[in-house]
């Protein structure tokens, strides 16, 4: 597959347009423009853009024919070469913004704006939302600065055995209602890494009894959060030390529970065509 870049310029060329007209048309600099001729990748939602400006198909900006079909992996991983992991996770949320407006077509309040131009105009400390619920499934997206995370979940074909089967929900949140479990949770995903303790960090931390921490370990043990070993010290009190096994779906947790508790009021888009229970 050719470099988007190399493609741009002969599209360009063939157009008899300059770098200039190309950046006034997709809302960039010249400079931009000339950093893809020179191996640089535009960011995911221009290409419909520079697509348009040439009249050609997307798949032509990756050296592709109308009658060729690229390879999805291989136009993924063309998006993602050379940026680095920041970049990576940022493109992909920036998919699934164009998926999500995609889905819309051209109704809705940031119809047609790229991902940039959208949390600008949200602003910093603003919260906006969409959402799709299908029979099928549905998604949740939260933009802007303060957080941003995006959710799609299929619809289950069972959903007892997806949701229910040997899990004991009111025995976890009872044990992570707790508030020495909640804090010791939120210290210890404050901390690098997987940085070692023992019970008298928690101790000292949330001004606990060595009883107390003891026990909160102990739940953070149930659910593998927490490892502990046996260090041997030569005499006759061998000291425990712990493991902290950080988790992403404990910030899922956080940013769903946020949801609950603080019920989200502005949408992008919205789309509720669901009829379907949700369990």
């Amino acid at each position: 597959m050719q470099n988007v870049g190399n493609v741009i310029a002969a599209l360009r060329r063939q157009k008899n347009a300059t770098q200039e007209e190309l950046a006034q048309s997709v809302g960039v600099s010249a400079q931009a423009v000339s950093k893809w001729e020179n191996g640089g990748m535009p960011d995911v939602e221009l290409l419909p853009k520079i697509a348009d400006f040439f009249d050609v198909p997307v798949d032509a900006l990756f050296g592709r024919g109308q009658k060729n079909h690229c390879d999805a992996r291989q136009f993924f991983q063309s998006l993602f070469d050379g940026k680095t992991d920041a970049q990576k996770i940022q493109t992909m949320f920036g998919l699934c913004w164009e998926m999500e407006k995609a889905v819309f077509g051209s109704v809705g309040l940031h119809a047609g704006g790229s991902l940039e131009d959208t949390r600008k105009s949200i602003g910093e400390d603003n919260q906006v939302y969409s959402s799709v619920l299908f029979d099928s499934g549905f998604t949740r997206m939260g933009l802007g600065n303060r957080l941003s995370y995006f959710l799609l979940v299929p619809e289950a074909y069972d959903k007892n055995k997806a949701f229910f089967d040997g899990i004991d929900y009111p025995d976890f949140f009872r044990d992570f209602s707790d508030k020495n479990v909640f804090d010791a949770m939120l210290l210890l995903s404050r901390r690098e890494g997987r940085k070692s303790f023992t019970w008298r960090l928690l101790a000292q931390e949330l001004s606990v009894d060595g009883e107390t921490a003891a026990k909160i370990i102990g739940v953070l043990q149930k659910y593998k959060l927490v490892r502990t070993t046996q260090l041997d010290t030569g005499d006759e009190t061998a000291q425990e030390i712990c493991s902290f096994e950080p988790s992403p779906s404990f910030v899922a947790l956080l940013i769903f529970a946020r949801e609950m508790i603080v019920c989200p009021g502005n949408f992008a888009y919205f789309m509720g065509n669901r009829n379907l229970p949700y369990l």
